[in-house]
């Protein structure tokens, strides 16, 4: 047995455990030990996320969490906490340009570690008329994600999605109230970036600053994002869209 000793030693030091059987030293780590998981039934548990928005200037975004076991919750924009905006709902009064952006919230039991619910879209919509089919303006924040997508649009350093949930119609309608040719174009008159199109029957499209869709339309409603081959804006940054509907 003396001569087993010194592996005694070394094993114990390492795994905190040494099984001997016969002549035989077994080491047994401390994860294979561990039979009972943890209790995470007083954990906060998100049970409905925020989910992304557009909304009109001038009008309120109302986003909101639900969760288990928690009692409390810090909203964020872009990463920074809001001052005072500490209740499981988000109210965002008379918004405008300066208003889009990724919301989120950290919810959390008692001071414990946060925990952080999805990063929320909120798009903000301006109109020149109330007329239908007139251009409408839409801003987005910029998300930085290097990828490569194809040929088009190809590589890319960051990108907008400019959406609706389904609860506000998916997309936007082309009218029928107009006979202009429906088009989305990058809103800022910058001349590297690609526009792309997704309609609700899977037909797309993508071209540089602007993009055409068939008149008439394969879909009834569709969705638009501008890539940005790199200098990925820091600021809310527009799409315009000629001869929809919101």
């Amino acid at each position: 047995m003396k001569k087993y000793i010194p592996y005694i030693i070394t094993l114990a030091a390492i795994t905190g455990l040494v099984v001997i059987t016969g002549n035989r030293v077994h080491a047994q780590t401390a994860d294979s030990l561990l039979t009972d998981s943890v209790d995470q039934s007083e954990f906060p548990q998100i049970t409905a996320q925020p989910v992304d928005q557009v909304v009109p200037i001038g009008a309120n975004a109302v986003l909101s969490v639900q969760a288990n076991n928690a009692d409390g919750y810090q909203w964020l924009c872009n990463g920074i906490p809001l001052d005072g905006q500490t209740n499981s709902t988000l109210t965002i009064e008379n918004v405008g340009v300066s208003s889009a952006g990724s919301y989120s919230c950290n919810i959390s039991q008692s001071g414990g570690d946060p925990v952080p619910t999805r990063a929320a879209s909120l798009n903000v919509v301006m109109t020149s008329s109330v007329v239908s089919g007139q251009p409408i303006v839409v801003f987005g924040l910029p998300k930085v994600s290097n990828g490569v997508q194809g040929t088009c649009p190809g590589k890319y350093a960051g990108y907008i999605n400019f959406t609706k949930t389904i609860s506000q119609g998916w997309g936007w309608a082309p009218s029928t109230n107009t006979t202009t040719i429906f088009t989305a174009s990058d809103g800022s008159g910058r001349k590297d970036t690609v526009v792309t199109y997704l309609g609700e029957y899977g037909d797309t499209g993508c071209n540089q600053t602007i993009v055409t869709i068939p008149n008439l339309p394969p879909s009834p409603v569709y969705r638009f994002t501008i890539f940005f081959p790199k200098n990925v804006p820091t600021t809310n940054y527009p799409i315009v869209l000629t001869g929809f509907n919101q």
